[in-house]
């Protein structure tokens, strides 16, 4: 499924759902969610869009954008260039139905993995788990020592 967005459209707009206001109580990040879906999609950072994405919030029209921002900045990383962990970690933590949906999303992050010099420590795991899972099909669950599929 490859949704050719216009980004001057809000994801509520292309949801065509429009949230209820977020609770006086929420959280910053509830708060945030609420308030991000209501910005166009091009003004959107990559803050912006891992937040989104972390929580599975607009995926169809933000993973296309989120993966061609990562392959843009990817070719950069090697002359010093600021990388956005946090919008890979987003992207790469996706439950694997969306990648299996998805294939050429999948074959994308795959592409822009190896474009990589230097990935952080931190995300290594992240980054095996989605190759493990877009292999096998399987969601695989990390515990300190080992994978085990569901």
């Amino acid at each position: 499924m490859d949704i050719k967005t216009d980004r001057s459209k809000t994801i509520e707009q292309l949801e065509g759902i429009e949230w209820p206001d977020p609770p006086s109580d929420g959280t910053g990040l509830v708060k945030a969610v609420h308030n991000l879906r209501k910005r166009p999609i091009n003004l959107l950072t990559a803050w912006d869009m891992s937040r989104l994405i972390g929580q599975d919030v607009g995926i169809p029209w933000l993973l296309p954008v989120a993966l061609e921002h990562l392959r843009k900045t990817a070719t950069d990383q090697p002359t010093g260039g600021f990388y956005d962990d946090d919008l890979l970690t987003a992207v790469l933590t996706r439950q694997s139905p969306i990648w299996q949906s998805n294939p050429q999303w999948a074959t994308d992050l795959k592409e822009i993995i190896s474009l990589l010099e230097d990935i952080s420590p931190n995300i290594r795991e992240d980054v095996q788990r989605f190759l493990l899972e877009t292999e096998t099909g399987a969601r695989i669950e990390c515990t300190d020592t080992a994978y085990r599929p569901e």
